[in-house]
C-alpha cells in the first residue's frame, strides 16, 4: 500500500525492513524489492540487567545484638519499606512492584495509596477479574496510574513497553521467575532492564543475593511437562469420544502422540477406560456411572449420553479452590469484580467493608454462590486472604543460595562484604548485615547450611519442649517429603505423635513427649526405600486428600450440577471423601494413581530429595549435630515461620489423638443412655421406598439402551415382564434390547 509519492523512500524502507527498496527510472512509481537476510532473534545477545539489593532504611534486630556502630532497630520494616516504595514510584514514570502473594499485594498497595495521600497503585492478581486487570493494564500503558502491585500474574504475557523500573519485595520463587519479573521494565530491544529487590528478613537477603548472580548469568531452572496425568486423559478422553465413536487402539495412538503421554503404558491407558466405563461401583457412588461404552469384543468406544454436555461444563484443569464471585450490586448486566476465598466470605456478613484490587467495596449480600457488593470510597476496610498461593523454592534454586552460603562463611568479613557488593549488587549495609547473619550461625552452630552441608540443632522452644531442626537450603519441594518421611519413621519409633513443619530454609520437628532426644540418624532415611516409605507416610495426609478432590474433578467424577453454579468447597471435600472411601478398595483406581504420581513428582522433588540422600551417604553432603541453648540465627526463622503457622489454628486435637479421644467402651454409653427398642425407628413406608428404589421400580427406571445396560449390572438376569416394568423409554424395549445383543453388552437366555 506504500509507493514513492505516498512516502518518502527511507520511510518505506524503514516500514518494510527485510527489503532493499531500488527504484526503476522506467516506472518509478513501483518500487522495487530484493530480499535481504535479516536476523530476527540474536540467541547470542543476552538481556542486560541492572539490579540493586537494598535493605530499608531502618531493619529489625533482635533486642540486645545490635553491634557497635549498627543502625537502631525498629518494631518493623514495613514503614520505611513502604516510604522508600514511594520515593521510588514518585522517581519514575512508571512502576511494576511484585510481590510473591495476593494478600500482600492488596496491603502494600493500601499502605502506599494512605501514605500518599492519593491512588499511586492498584493491586494486580488472579482473584480480581479480567475486565479489572484490563483495566489496571490499560491505565498503566497510558501512563495515568504510576504503579500497580502484582502477583505472577503480571509475569508472563503481559507486554508492558513503558516500564522503567520493577520492584521484588521478597526474593521471587526462582531464578526463572527473578528473570521474567525484572525483564518487564525496559522490555525494548537493546534497554536496560532496572529492578530493585527488598528482602524482608536476613535469610530472605541470602536468597536475593544468590539470585542477582544468577539473573545476570540466564541461569534459569530446568523445565518439566507433566508426564501422563491420567486425570486430563480421563477428561479428554470423553471429550474425544462426544465427538466420535473411536477405536481403542487408534485412541490411543492419538495419545501417545502428545508429549506428556508419550510414554503412557498401555495399562494405565486401559485402566482409565475401566473407570470410565463403569468398572467401579456407582451403586457406592453415583458419579462412578459410565461415561463411555466399550465394546470389548469389537473394541469399540462411544459416549454415552450426557457425555457432551458433561465434557462442555466440566472442561478444563484449573482447580476448584472454593472460591466466591464478587460482583456489583446492582448492575444492569452482571459485573464480576473478583474473588475471595470461602472461608472469608463465611466470615463475613452484610454491611462489612473489605479491600479488593486496593479499592473498599462494602458487602451488600451474601447468596449461595456469590458476593454482591457497593462501593465504599475512603472507608477503611479489612484485607482479604486467600490459602495455598506460595510455592516452594525448587532444588536448583536451593543449590544456587547453599553455594552462596558456603562461599560467605569461608571468606574474611571484608572480602565477602566486597564480592556481595561488586558481583550480587548489594549496598554497602546490606552487605554487611548478611556477612554478619552468616557470621552469628557459625559461631553459633560451628557450620553454615550450605550445598555441601547440612546442620541438625537440638534446642528448647519456650516452652521447654524439645525441637529439633534441620537446617538445609534445599527448598519446600524437597524438604516436604523428607519431612513426611521422618515423621513416620519417628512416630513407629517411638509410637507417639509429633508436630512437623517444612520451609524453604528446613524443616523443624517438635517432640514434647520424648524423654531423651531421637537418635539424628532417625531424620535420615535410606534412599533405596524412599518412595515406598513417602508413599505409605503420604495417604493419611490432608496434601493427598486435597491433590486427590482436584484430580477427581479434572476426571469429570466430580461435575457441577448445573453450568455455572458454583460447588461449595465444603460439599466438594465431602463429595470427594465418599468417592476417596470407595476407591480407596482398588489398589488400582486411576484417580489414586494419578494423586500419589502428581504428589510425588509434581508437588514433591521425590528424584531431588533421593539424589541429596545418596549425597549424604557417600559424606559428599557433611552432617553437623549440634546442641543449642537457643535457637540459632537459622533455626530461630524457622521457629518464627512456625509460630505464624499456629498463631491462629484452633484448639482442635490431630487426627490421632481426634481418634483417640473418640475411642471408648459403647457398652457403658448403652447402659447410660438405655437401651432403645428399635422397631419403633424403623418406618414401614421407608423401608417399602427403600426397596423400590434398590429394585428400580422408581424414579430409577430405565430410558436407554444405556439403562437397560446399567440395570442388568445392578440386579442381575431379569425375566421380560420384570424388565418391562422397569423400563419407561419412548423407543420399544424389543429394539434396545437387539441393539445391546449386537453388541455383545446382553445375552437372552431360555429357561424350561
Amino acid at each position: 500500500g506504500l509507493s514513492a509519492t505516498q512516502r518518502p523512500l527511507t520511510e518505506v524502507a524503514a516500514f518494510l525492513g527485510g527489503f532493499e527498496v531500488t527504484l526503476d527510472p522506467a516506472t518509478p512509481q513501483v518500487p522495487q524489492l530484493t530480499p535481504r537476510p535479516v536476523t530476527v532473534v540474536d540467541a547470542g545477545r543476552g538481556k542486560t540487567f541492572a539490579l540493586r539489593v537494598e535493605l530499608p532504611p531502618e531493619v529489625e534486630a533482635e533486642p540486645g545484638t545490635e553491634p557497635a556502630g549498627s543502625r537502631p532497630a525498629a518494631p518493623s520494616i514495613w514503614p520505611s519499606l513502604h516510604a522508600r516504595l514511594l520515593a521510588l514510584i514518585q522517581a519514575h514514570h512508571t512502576t511494576l512492584v511484585f510481590v510473591n502473594s495476593r494478600r500482600l499485594a492488596e496491603r502494600l498497595a493500601q499502605a502506599l495509596n494512605d501514605l500518599a495521600g492519593t491512588e499511586v497503585a492498584r493491586a494486580h492478581h488472579g482473584s480480581i477479574s479480567k475486565e479489572a486487570r484490563a483495566e489496571l493494564e490499560g491505565r498503566l500503558k497510558l501512563g495515568t496510574l504510576p504503579a500497580v502491585v502484582a502477583t505472577s500474574s503480571l509475569e508472563l504475557g503481559i507486554d508492558m513497553g513503558a516500564v522503567d523500573l520493577v520492584v521484588q519485595i521478597e526474593a521471587p520463587p526462582s531464578v526463572a521467575s527473578g528473570i521474567q519479573r525484572i525483564g518487564r521494565a525496559g522490555h525494548q530491544v537493546g534497554a536496560v532492564s532496572k529492578g530493585v529487590l527488598f528482602p524482608t528478613h536476613r535469610s530472605d537477603l541470602l536468597a536475593c543475593a544468590a539470585l542477582v548472580q544468577h539473573v545476570h548469568a540466564g541461569h534459569v531452572e530446568e523445565t518439566r511437562y507433566l508426564v501422563n496425568p491420567l486425570d486430563v486423559l480421563a477428561q479428554q478422553v470423553v471429550a474425544m469420544l462426544a465427538a466420535e465413536p473411536v477405536d481403542v487402539s487408534t485412541l490411543y495412538a492419538w495419545v501417545r502422540g502428545a508429549a506428556p503421554f508419550a510414554e503412557l503404558p498401555r495399562r494405565a491407558f486401559e485402566g482409565v477406560l475401566d473407570m470410565l466405563s463403569g468398572r467401579y461401583p456407582s451403586d457406592r457412588f453415583a458419579e462412578l456411572r459410565p461415561r463411555i461404552t466399550w465394546d470389548r469384543v469389537t473394541g469399540r468406544l462411544e459416549a454415552r449420553r450426557g457425555a457432551r454436555l458433561l465434557a462442555v461444563v466440566n472442561g478444563g484443569t484449573i482447580p476448584d479452590r472454593g472460591l466466591y464471585g464478587v460482583y456489583l450490586a446492582g448492575a444492569e448486566k452482571p459485573t464480576r469484580l473478583g474473588e475471595l476465598d470461602e472461608e472469608m466470605v463465611f466470615e463475613s456478613q452484610p454491611g462489612d467493608v473489605f479491600q479488593l484490587g486496593a479499592t473498599s467495596w462494602r458487602v451488600d449480600e451474601i447468596t449461595h454462590d456469590r458476593v454482591l457488593v457497593v462501593p465504599a470510597p475512603g472507608e477503611a476496610g479489612r484485607m482479604p486472604f486467600w490459602k495455598g498461593e506460595r510455592p516452594s523454592r525448587p532444588l536448583e534454586f536451593g543449590r544456587v543460595i547453599g553455594e552462596l552460603a558456603g562461599q560467605l562463611s569461608t571468606q574474611p568479613a571484608a572480602d565477602a562484604e566486597r564480592v556481595l557488593q561488586e558481583q550480587h549488587s548489594l549496598d554497602a549495609f546490606a552487605a554487611s548485615e548478611l556477612v554478619r547473619y552468616i557470621a552469628e550461625q557459625r559461631a553459633a552452630t560451628g557450620a553454615v547450611p550450605s550445598d555441601r552441608a547440612i546442620v541438625l540443632e537440638r534446642f528448647a522452644d519456650a516452652l521447654g519442649d524439645r525441637c529439633v531442626a534441620i537446617l538445609s537450603p534445599f527448598g519446600g519441594r524437597v524438604h516436604a517429603p523428607w519431612a513426611t518421611a521422618i515423621k513416620r519413621r519417628l512416630e513407629s519409633a517411638y509410637g507417639t505423635t509429633l508436630d512437623v513443619m517444612w520451609h524453604d530454609e528446613g524443616m523443624l520437628f517438635r517432640l514434647p513427649e520424648l524423654a531423651q532426644a531421637p537418635d539424628p540418624a532417625l531424620f535420615f532415611p535410606e534412599s533405596d526405600g524412599l518412595e515406598d516409605s513417602v508413599s505409605r507416610a503420604l495417604a493419611d495426609t490432608a496434601l493427598f486428600a486435597a491433590h486427590f478432590r482436584e484430580n477427581a474433578g479434572r476426571a469429570l467424577l466430580l461435575p457441577k450440577r448445573r453450568p455455572g453454579q458454583r460447588v461449595p468447597l465444603w460439599l466438594n471435600r465431602r463429595r470427594s471423601a465418599d468417592l476417596l472411601s470407595v476407591a480407596g478398595d482398588f489398589g488400582d483406581f486411576p484417580m489414586v494413581l494419578e494423586t500419589y504420581r502428581e504428589c510425588l513428582r509434581d508437588v514433591f522433588d521425590l528424584p531431588g530429595l533421593g539424589s541429596l540422600l545418596q549425597q549424604i551417604e557417600r559424606r559428599e553432603v557433611s552432617v553437623t549435630v549440634v546442641d543449642s541453648a537457643r535457637p540459632s540465627p537459622f533455626a530461630a526463622s524457622l521457629l518464627f515461620s512456625w509460630v505464624g503457622n499456629y498463631l491462629y489454628d484452633d484448639d482442635a486435637p490431630v487426627a490421632e489423638r481426634r481418634a483417640r479421644a473418640l475411642t471408648l467402651d459403647h457398652a457403658q454409653l448403652r447402659e447410660l443412655l438405655g437401651e432403645p427398642d428399635l422397631r419403633q425407628l424403623l418406618d414401614p413406608l421407608a423401608i417399602a421406598q427403600v426397596e423400590r428404589s434398590l429394585q428400580h421400580l422408581d424414579a430409577r427406571q430405565a430410558h436407554t439402551a444405556d439403562g437397560v445396560h446399567d440395570l442388568l449390572r445392578d440386579l442381575g438376569a431379569l425375566t421380560g415382564p420384570a424388565l418391562a416394568e422397569r423400563y419407561e423409554g419412548e423407543a420399544p424395549l424389543a429394539e434396545l434390547l437387539a441393539q445391546l445383543a449386537e453388541h455383545w453388552r446382553v445375552i437372552s437366555v431360555d429357561i424350561h
